[in-house]
C-alpha cells in the first residue's frame, strides 16, 4: 500500500537508490540541495532527515528566503518512491514560481499515478494550515506534471517566465 509518512532514517538506503536514479541534482520536493546536504553517509542523512522534520515547526527559525514547509516521503512497501512538500506560506519568489507544493517521483516509479495520489493527499492536508487554496507549478514542457495538477482540481492562471524557466502556475481550491 503506498502511504505518505514523515522523513525517516530507516529509508536510507532506498532514498540512496533514488539518489542513484536521479543524479546529483535538487530532487523536485524532497527538500535534498547537493551543494548543502551530505546524505552519503548515516550521520549526513540523519541530520538532513532532521532538517526536513524541523522546517515543519513554526516556532524554528528559518534561513533568509525559506518558508516552513511539512515534507513527506511517498512510501510503498519499505521503499521509497519520491516526495512531497507543503509550504506553508508563499514569498514573492515561490508565488512567481515555485509555489506551495512540490513533487517528484523517482524514474523507476514514475508513470504509476504517484505524484496525482500524493498531490491530492496533500490538498486534502493544506487546509489544515490554514490555506483555502494552494499554487501549484510546472515547467511548460512537462506535460504529465501539468496533467497531475489538473487531475487534482489545478486551474491554469499563467504562463510566464519565472526564475524557473517557463513556468505554467495553477491554483488548486482546498
Amino acid at each position: 500500500m503506498v502511504e505518505l509518512v514523515e522523513p525517516d532514517v530507516a529509508l536510507w538506503e532506498s532514498w540512496l537508490g533514488s539518489l542513484e536514479e536521479w543524479g546529483e541534482v535538487a530532487q523536485d520536493g524532497s527538500g535534498y540541495h547537493p551543494e548543502r546536504d551530505q546524505v552519503r553517509s548515516a550521520e549526513g542523512f540523519a541530520a538532513w532527515v532532521r532538517y526536513l522534520r524541523e522546517r515543519s515547526d513554526p516556532g524554528t527559525p528559518m534561513e533568509p528566503g525559506f518558508v516552513h514547509a511539512t515534507h513527506w516521503w511517498i512510501v510503498e512497501g519499505g521503499e521509497y518512491l519520491g516526495a512531497i512538500t507543503l509550504r506553508h506560506r508563499l514569498t514573492e519568489q515561490l508565488l512567481e514560481g515555485g509555489g506551495h507544493v512540490g513533487y517528484g517521483v523517482r524514474p523507476s516509479a514514475r508513470g504509476r499515478g504517484l505524484a496525482a495520489w500524493a498531490l491530492g493527499e496533500v490538498v486534502k492536508r493544506a487546509r489544515e494550515h490554514g490555506l483555502e487554496r494552494v499554487m501549484v507549478s510546472c515547467d511548460d514542457a512537462n506535460v504529465a506534471s501539468a496533467k497531475t495538477i489538473e487531475r487534482n482540481g489545478g486551474v491554469l492562471e499563467d504562463v510566464r517566465e519565472t526564475w524557473l524557466g517557463t513556468t505554467r502556475r495553477y491554483w488548486i481550491t482546498t
